[in-house]
């Protein structure tokens, strides 16, 4: 065992070397327990939407990096917590139907799926509170686990405290309860003693463990865990492009968005992104940064990242068809790619309405390229507009459907990277 104790100790240091810990509630503990063998460790994640969004990356690879280092993880879907949800900073969530928690917890079931290995002898499982939450009757959630918890004990959690002054429903304040619930039913059916969390889930994996204590016996070993949340450098909020969510479902963000979401990420902020969210060694990380610094114009680190990502989300051919559109859309004829594939790549262009027989110059102005018809004269005698791949120097030029994409859109390109949509 004492090649697998270095190992350990080493994953443990690395997780630390990456920013991936936060706080621990005994850390000497917890190192040993893994150097004694395999553990089961969980992460939850409440099915609010029908799909996860890149800030729960973090949390998922975190799960991907203990089953790769030999331990068991467990993705706890809260179908019956998320018709609650944790309890956000300001107000209130929106209170979903069960039948939407339960639809959207089989969609993120999906998702996790390509993320974790369901095989071996460390093989991932998937749970449900709902199957322990969904049957239990209100007089028991009094009697058998209400009366463990301190109503004061309560309110000192940050979660519970930072809401005391707005407002905070009965629903919310036990939200911290039901969590508890889980972590006690996932260390009795599974032996599971490690729960991880983002830093804002530090007072739930807390409370888990009192409750495990006040059941179990004070001499229960369980461990909390956390890693802090991922921030931008600039101080705007990680994971979303232009005001928009970057999900995991491929229905909602598509491979070649995924894909420029990380391409495009700042170099203040990548090699952080790359500790965390990558599954390279730190040695090839290291790497990645003396090229940051050397030639960052190369943006080797930023494309490392974004191919590894979308190939962990969209698979090898969503890999291929982002860096393809990517390629076009910056270097070559964009009329070479599929409809599929030009609608994927314009997917966050500026999209206007014209009529059928159009003037180019009215056309310019209609999509708020140009302020005016004689700023819009000017752009096409400098030779800096195109239509559909071509560039237009006729000031007469007509867009007709008929010429349309698919009789269905027109793609104005206006210097070499500006793209706009015209429907008609």
């Amino acid at each position: 065992m004492a090649s697998r104790g270095e190992k350990e100790m080493d994953f443990i240091e690395e997780l630390k070397w990456r920013g991936l810990v936060k706080d621990v509630t005994d850390y000497d503990g917890l190192v040993k327990a893994l150097h004694e063998g395999r553990q089961t460790v969980y992460c939850g994640f409440d099915p609010t939407a029908d799909s996860l969004h890149v800030g729960h990356l973090q949390q998922i690879i975190l799960l991907r990096r203990y089953q790769d280092a030999g331990h068991r993880p467990i993705a706890l879907c809260g179908g019956f917590t998320g018709m609650i949800g944790d309890p956000r900073p300001t107000t209130e969530r929106k209170l979903l139907t069960h039948e939407e928690v339960l639809h959207n917890a089989e969609c993120i079931k999906g998702q996790l799926a390509k993320f974790l290995k369901f095989d071996g002898d460390n093989a991932a499982i998937m749970e449900n509170n709902n199957n322990w939450l969904g049957q239990m009757t209100l007089l028991s959630f009094l009697r058998d686990y209400g009366k463990l918890f301190n109503v004061a004990y309560m309110l000192q959690k940050d979660t519970i405290k930072k809401r005391l002054d707005t407002g905070l429903s009965y629903t919310e304040f036990s939200y911290t309860i039901l969590q508890a619930m889980d972590f006690l039913t996932l260390y009795q059916k599974y032996n599971c003693r490690i729960q991880i969390g983002g830093s804002d889930q530090w007072g739930n994996l807390t409370s888990g463990m009192e409750l495990i204590r006040k059941v179990e016996g004070e001499d229960a070993e369980v461990w909390g865990i956390t890693s802090p949340l991922i921030t931008k450098s600039d101080g705007s909020k990680f994971g979303k492009s232009e005001g928009k969510n970057i999900w995991l479902d491929p229905n909602r963000t598509n491979a070649y968005e995924f894909y420029q979401f990380w391409l495009n990420t700042p170099d203040s902020d990548i090699i952080d992104y790359l500790k965390r969210l990558s599954l390279r060694s730190p040695e090839e990380i290291m790497d990645l940064e003396k090229s940051l610094q050397e030639a960052p114009e190369r943006r080797e680190a930023q494309k490392a990242l974004a191919a590894e990502l979308t190939e962990m989300v969209h698979g090898k051919d969503g890999l291929e068809k982002a860096l393809r559109i990517t390629d076009t859309f910056f270097h070559g004829d964009i009329m070479t790619l599929s409809v599929e594939e030009m609608k994927d790549g314009l997917a966050d262009a500026k999209k206007t309405q014209i009529a059928d027989g159009t003037g180019l110059l009215d056309a310019l102005v209609a999509a708020g390229i140009s302020k005016s018809k004689g700023e819009a004269r000017r752009l096409v005698q400098q030779g800096s507009v195109s239509v559909n791949g071509n560039k237009v120097a006729d000031l007469n030029f007509v867009l007709n459907k008929a010429d349309a994409v698919n009789n269905e859109f027109s793609i104005l390109k206006k210097g070499k990277k500006n793209y706009f949509v015209l429907t008609f």
